[in-house]
């Protein structure tokens, strides 16, 4: 059997996550109960190890910093973006995920692979 790959899971990637569940109800696609559910079975996956569980980089403010500089006149990138980029970049991440086209942009910009 292959072993699966780390799949991160920081502190800013539990609350974007967070955000984007509960995001869904005001948006009327899911109900209070099932956002919840989702959530906790995040909650579980990351007890479970399934998500590897790590701090922000600190190193992924400058990181940042840099992207920016080097990418946003051109790319049009937001500073959540970027700093997702970032912290991919600081944690030498093998692949990047994400439903973002600007996102993705910049990650394959930024040398990370977004296939999937």
């Amino acid at each position: 059997m292959v072993n699966a790959p780390d799949v991160f899971m920081s502190p800013f990637n539990r609350s974007e996550l967070s955000v984007a569940i509960f995001r869904q109800v005001f948006l009327k696609r899911v109900s209070l109960p099932v956002a919840n559910q989702a959530f906790a079975s995040v909650e579980e996956d990351c007890r479970a190890g399934i998500w590897t569980v790590i701090p922000f980089p600190s190193s992924a403010w400058e990181a940042n910093v840099r992207l920016a500089k080097r990418f946003c006149h051109t790319l049009g990138s937001r500073t959540l973006d970027s700093l997702h980029v970032a912290c991919a970049l600081e944690l030498k991440a093998d692949r990047f995920w994400t439903f973002d086209d600007r996102q993705a942009r910049l990650a394959e910009a930024s040398g990370l692979d977004t296939r999937a």
